[in-house]
């Protein structure tokens, strides 16, 4: 399996905005070929011990049944669109790509 994992941060951090990116997660990017599991959401702000990274307010996880999966759905439209839609507000996107 595959864990892709990104993190946002965003340019406006107010909670309509981050509301706003978590449900275009989900609306476009849940339910693909390959995906066995998902899941998206906002930092944890209270879970702030000095190991806790807090440069971020939404994160997106998937794990996918193996590469080809992943690199399939890296070019599907709803992911495309996902990021046109998207992508004026992120200041930082940082993608964590794991084998698990």
């Amino acid at each position: 399996m595959l864990s892709h994992d990104v993190y946002f941060t965003l340019h406006d951090a107010s909670d309509a905005a981050v509301d706003a990116l978590v449900a275009a997660c989900h609306k476009y990017l849940k339910e693909h070929p390959g995906v066995v599991f998902f899941a998206a959401g906002k930092l944890a702000a209270e879970l702030n011990r000095p190991v806790n990274d807090q440069a971020f307010q939404v994160a997106l996880h998937v794990v996918f049944e193996d590469k080809a999966a992943h690199d399939a759905y890296q070019v599907v439209p709803e992911h495309l669109t996902f990021i046109a839609e998207n992508k004026e507000n992120w200041k930082q996107v940082r993608v964590f790509d794991s084998y698990c």
